[in-house]
């Protein structure tokens, strides 16, 4: 089963196609069954991140949704409201975009001056969260939830899961020659273990790139779903998901791709790298 973040977003889509197709606004909605607009705006948009059985039920009888096409829906509602994992971990990951990273099929990343989430040893993890003032049992949480995270590596319907690394990140570590050696070690064994994790080195003397706004992500999904971008930040990053935006983050990351060394050349340079570390 897939991330219930997805499914909730999925089970708002479909609603509010199900209105659409019964020609029904959202006021034509809220009049019939004595809700506010607002309250059907939010379960379409998915704000309201949890609409009960009971509520999608009589939305699905005022549409005339009937037999295994309603089965269907409740379904998806009922696996909508299952609390996920990362749910434990909300003080050290963004449960937004972790949520839609869990059910992704593909994963496209740039993380900037840092070493991407999900390629990150459990040592650069510790590091990084010292690094960003956290308590040792802080620490421990990151490291915990990062290692849970990767299990997305590891996932079936993964397709495809790309970086692109900054030459940089791994110059910023270089002063303990151990935490290089293991970040390294750790990219080049994902890389070679499993042809559909892709790692690009970005090098330094690329210069002024098109990454240069900060670090996204961009998710694909199944079922026909479309694609969005996690936008990172301080105050902890969007989610974006208009066609437009979506486009124009892709745009960076052929851009990005193109710029950065092929993934075999990337494995040799990491492999040098490591010994003269």
């Amino acid at each position: 089963m897939t991330s219930p973040t997805v499914r909730r977003r999925r089970l708002s889509a479909e609603l509010r196609r199900r209105r659409v197709q019964a020609g029904m606004t959202l006021s034509d909605v809220a009049f019939e069954l004595e809700w506010s607009p607002a309250k059907l705006g939010h379960i379409e948009t998915g704000i309201r991140k949890w609409p009960s059985v009971m509520e999608v039920s009589a939305l699905l009888k005022l549409y005339g949704v009937t037999g295994g096409q309603r089965e269907a829906i409740l379904t998806l509602v009922r696996e909508s409201r299952l609390r996920p994992w990362w749910t434990e971990y909300e003080d050290v990951l963004s449960s937004a975009y972790v949520g839609n990273e869990a059910g992704a099929v593909v994963i496209d990343t740039y993380t900037g001056m840092l070493v991407p989430d999900l390629l990150q040893a459990p040592e650069y993890t510790a590091a990084l969260a010292r690094s960003q003032g956290r308590s040792p049992h802080a620490v421990e949480r990151m490291v915990a939830a990062f290692l849970k995270r990767q299990d997305v590596l590891d996932r079936d319907n993964l397709e495809r899961y790309h970086a692109v690394v900054e030459e940089d990140a791994l110059h910023r570590i270089a002063s303990d020659p151990a935490l290089l050696r293991a970040q390294l070690c750790r990219i080049v064994e994902l890389a070679e273990a499993d042809n559909r994790i892709t790692v690009q080195l970005l090098p330094t003397s690329v210069g002024l790139h098109a990454g240069a706004a900060g670090p996204f992500a961009v998710l694909g999904f199944d079922e026909g779903e479309s694609a969005l971008a996690f936008v990172d930040a301080t105050h902890g990053g969007a989610i974006v998901e208009s066609e437009e935006a979506v486009a124009r983050c892709q745009e960076v990351w052929r851009r990005l791709t193109g710029a950065a060394a092929a993934p075999d050349a990337t494995l040799v340079a990491l492999r040098r790298f490591a010994l003269l570390a």
